[in-house]
């Protein structure tokens, strides 16, 4: 809810803004506070107090109080930090694993569970598997080709932004596409993506909500995360990533019946040659 008071920040009206920063200022105490107080500390009135709440997707201010009190919650142990070039390497280690469990959390919070078992469902009934991404969210859709060729279905990982066009031109109905992208916004990829809605193919994106690639999917799974820097590679958005990839493989083994077991089964006696036995 923070974040999206950051977020949503410009887009407010002036009044509305001083809600936002009453809220921002002391968020514990709009936990205790009533919209007359509330209105009061801002100066402004109620109907605006209201108006702020549904600009943030609240349907009023209880229930923006209790989507600011679930946000508070997750930060009590995790949160996140900006680092900076004064932290030691204790400092820098404890922000970055911190916000990295922090971005879990969040996720956790975020996370559409009819979306991941309409996702799983796409993977269960199509063919083959094909995953899309670039930079970061590329090295995740080959890490994704590695978990899901085990389920003993085709699947194959593109980072490279014209062999993603070539390939999404020669797909069909029976193919699932999964989409990876940290900000949602990626113009190749976008272009890969409507190109494969025309074949027919079924797409789920793992990417930012309310974006360009989230609009062009059957399902998202949506990743908003906040990030420290948009210098440093999104270690979190990536690390989130990689947790729902996971949800999703695992969802898709457990569901697939016992082929699909058999063939995690199979894929992992091909290789127990390679490691030297405890005795």
């Amino acid at each position: 809810m923070l974040k999206q008071i950051n977020q949503h920040y410009d887009s407010l009206s002036r009044s509305e803004k001083r809600v936002a920063d009453v809220v921002i200022a002391d968020p514990q105490s709009i936990l205790r506070s009533s919209i007359q107080s509330l209105s009061g500390l801002a100066g402004v009135s109620e109907p605006t107090v209201m108006r702020f709440c549904r600009a943030l997707n609240a349907d009023g201010f209880q229930e923006f109080k209790l989507l600011l009190a679930q946000n508070l919650a997750s930060k009590e142990n995790y949160f996140f930090q900006d680092v900076s070039d004064e932290d030691n390497s204790e400092a820098l280690s404890h922000k970055i694993i911190d916000s990295a469990v922090a971005s879990l959390v969040q996720i956790k919070g975020q996370l559409d569970y009819s979306a991941v078992d309409q996702a799983i469902q796409y993977f269960l009934q199509c063919d083959r598997v094909e995953f899309y991404g670039s930079g970061g969210s590329g090295v995740v859709a080959e890490d994704a080709q590695l978990k899901f060729f085990r389920l003993g279905k085709p699947a194959i990982a593109y980072s490279d932004p014209h062999i993603q066009h070539a390939t999404a031109a020669l797909l069909d109905p029976s193919v699932l596409v999964i989409a990876i992208s940290a900000s949602g916004l990626n113009r190749d990829l976008i272009h890969t993506l409507t190109i494969a809605r025309e074949t027919g193919a079924k797409i789920v994106a793992i990417t930012a909500a309310n974006t360009a690639i989230s609009r062009l999917a059957d399902v998202t799974l949506s990743v908003d995360v906040s990030e420290d820097s948009d210098i440093f590679s999104p270690v979190k958005s990536r690390l989130a990533q990689i947790v729902l990839l996971d949800i999703l493989a695992v969802g898709a083994g457990v569901k697939g019946g016992s082929e699909t077991l058999e063939n995690l089964e199979r894929a992992r006696r091909a290789i127990d040659f390679k490691f030297a036995s405890k005795s």
